[in-house]
Formats: structure tokens, C-alpha cells, sequence
């Protein structure tokens, strides 16, 4: 166990890709996706918990989520539940985070991770975690974990290693946007590109000076309340504070601007679960058709392949006929049938629905 080390894990999206299963009241990182009765969320913790003290592990939410992180988390603390009384993406989130948490403990390594990733190979990506801490703990360095690309994936970042080495970990040349199909080809045939997976470490005062040096509008705002942190006060100085934050994402506004970042390449068997297509990669399929079938329903089908299946209702017998690389799911009040290629509308949907329905279907 590694008591200077602390594991923020994000988990205030909505989820929107994975409508209607994943829904405002109750977004996909409190889901059972697998029916193994544990959620994406709850996967996360776990997989932490195996090497990083259960105390030291903080869930950053929005504040709507309160409930939901204590219902399937009742061994934590309150105060390990981090409340944002707005969405910021990830740079507010983790700076929240690391401000906390240098209150708790001075000396801080950190790890920030998704509640939405899957991990196939635990036990090497806890190891990397380590071999990590292990290498961030002295330095003012930024860490990154890159996995080499299987195929021309258009829905990650990228990462362009460099030429400099300090043992495993390589100093990162350049951070990527999501490229078009042409340009992840090159990237994945070419041994300097990883796949962005989103996960960072460093020690707290490291991220502190970053945040300083290329965020000032964010460590402005918390530097003039760090007596508040880790007291009774720090709810009512977050929320008058945290609002106003920029809405930036910690890769944009701190990884691509700063020169310590550095990048240690795995294979952990990692998946990110952002679309339902990348479920369909990672799920088991039926053999004959290749159907992948989620939640432990009553599903009978025809001529159907390639094809998402998820029924939320275990009563209801679906029947589907003369389907090909399609997504049909049900939750609640909502059954989506769409194709495959077209999941990126379903943001669309949603909001067609709301400009409708107003937000019966939300």
C-alpha cells in the first residue's frame, strides 16, 4: 500500500453516447454494463483499491451525484466525495482534486483516472501505476500512460513520443486531436503515436506549478482559499468559486502546453468505453452472428448480425429480424434503433427529443 499516494478518479459526466441507458438521473459510470453486478465506477475503485488505501481514493462528481456515490460506496467518507456545483471538464476537476488533497497530505503522489475505463490486464497496469509513482514522486514531471494502437481508431487523442528516454518513460513530443480515418492510419503504423488513455500522474506539487504557470485563471480562483480546503468551509468556497472556472479540458490546457510531460507505454487491455461501438469491440458475442447481447434478457433473433443488443426490461421477449451492424437498446421510457455507423447523432436525438418531449426523455 503507498500511503502518499492518492487516486482521483472523475466521474461527473453525463454520458450522452450511451442514451437511453445512460441518462442525466443516472449516467453510465453508476451502470452495470457487464452484469456482473458491479458498476463502471465501482470497477474503478476496485481495481485502485488493490494497491492505493481505500481512504486515499477521492470520487470528484457533480453535486446532483451525491446520493448515488454514497449508495454504492457506504465504507467512504463524505469527505472523500469531491461535489462540483458546475461542469468544467477535467482541468477545474483535477485542480479541485489536487488543492484538496495537498491540504490532506503535503508530500501527494497522484493518479487521475476515468470511472469509465476497462482494463483486461489489472495486474500490469498496477504495476505501470507503481513504476509511475515511482518516477514522479521526485521530479516535477507530468506522466501519461500511452497504449500502442490496435487499429486507425478516430475517436482517441493521440500522443508523439520523443527521442529523449529517462529509463521506461519517454518525453512526450506533441499531444494529437482526434485525427480523420486517413490520418490515424499513419499514426498507427508509425512507432512514435500511442493512443491518449487519459490517465495522469504526478505529485501534487508538480500539477500545482503547472496549473499556476498555464492556468492562472484556475489557481487564481483556489490559491486565495487554500485555508478552506479540507475544512468545513471548503463546500461554501467551492461553490461560490468553481462556477467560474474556464471550461477546459486538463490535455488542452496544461499537457500540451508544458515540457515535463512524459509518457510510459502499456499494454493493459484497455478500452474506452465512450460509445456504444466500443462496448460492441470489447463485449462477448453470440458465435454464429455476432450479435453482442447486453443485460441478461429475453432476446430471440433472425437474420440479424453484428448487431448491439440491450434490453433493460428481463420480462420483456424482444424479437429482432433482418438487422445488420445495428444498435437497438431499451431503458425506461426509451427504445433507440439506430445503425451502427450513425451512433454520433445520437447527441442529436437526445436534443430533438428535449426541443419535443421537453425532458420527459432525458
Amino acid at each position: 500500500m503507498m500511503k502518499d499516494t492518492f487516486c482521483v478518479i472523475m466521474s461527473g459526466g453525463i454520458g450522452s453516447r450511451f442514451w437511453p441507458f445512460s441518462r442525466e438521473s443516472m449516467p453510465k459510470q453508476f451502470l452495470d454494463f457487464f452484469g456482473n453486478g458491479r458498476s463502471l465506477l465501482q470497477m474503478t475503485v476496485d481495481r485502485f483499491a488493490r494497491i492505493i488505501p481505500l481512504e486515499n481514493i477521492y470520487i470528484v462528481t457533480n453535486k446532483r451525484y451525491m446520493s448515488l456515490v454514497m449508495e454504492q460506496f457506504p465504507a467512504f467518507r463524505e469527505e472523500q466525495i469531491l461535489l462540483e456545483p458546475a461542469r468544467r471538464n477535467t482541468a477545474p476537476c483535477i485542480a479541485y482534486a489536487a488543492y484538496h488533497i495537498k491540504a490532506v497530505n503535503p508530500r501527494a503522489n497522484i493518479v487521475v483516472a476515468p470511472s469509465d475505463h476497462l482494463i483486461l490486464k489489472e495486474d500490469e497496469f498496477l504495476s505501470a501505476i507503481s513504476k509511475s509513482i515511482d518516477f514522479v514522486k521526485d521530479r516535477d514531471a507530468l506522466v501519461t500512460l500511452g497504449i500502442k494502437p490496435s487499429r486507425p481508431e478516430t475517436a482517441y487523442g493521440y500522443i508523439q513520443s520523443g527521442d529523449e528516454r529517462a529509463g521506461d518513460f519517454v518525453k512526450v513530443k506533441t499531444f494529437m486531436e482526434k485525427p480523420d480515418y486517413e490520418l490515424a492510419k499513419i499514426f498507427c503504423a508509425n512507432d512514435e503515436f500511442f493512443w491518449n488513455s487519459g490517465l495522469f500522474l504526478w505529485n501534487v506539487d508538480s500539477i500545482l506549478s503547472a496549473f499556476r504557470k498555464f492556468l492562472p485563471d484556475i489557481s487564481a480562483r483556489f490559491d486565495s482559499g487554500t485555508d478552506r480546503f479540507n475544512t468545513r468551509e471548503e463546500m461554501a468556497f467551492i461553490e461560490e468559486n468553481f462556477p467560474y472556472c474556464p471550461n477546459i479540458s486538463i490535455d488542452y490546457g496544461v499537457m500540451e502546453k508544458a515540457d515535463n510531460v512524459y509518457m510510459l507505454g502499456v499494454n493493459i487491455g484497455w478500452a474506452d468505453l465512450g460509445t456504444w461501438s466500443s462496448v460492441f469491440d470489447i463485449a462477448r458475442r453470440t458465435p454464429n452472428d455476432n450479435n453482442a447481447i447486453l443485460k441478461k434478457a429475453k432476446i430471440m433473433t433472425y437474420e440479424t448480425e453484428n448487431t448491439i443488443i440491450g434490453i433493460d426490461n428481463p420480462n420483456r421477449l424482444t424479437v429482432i429480424q433482418g438487422l445488420k451492424d445495428y444498435i437497438v437498446v431499451e431503458s425506461g421510457n426509451v427504445l433507440l434503433i439506430c445503425r451502427k455507423d450513425d451512433e454520433h447523432r445520437i447527441k442529436q436525438f437526445i436534443s430533438d427529443a428535449q426541443m419535443r418531449f421537453n425532458d420527459e426523455f432525458k
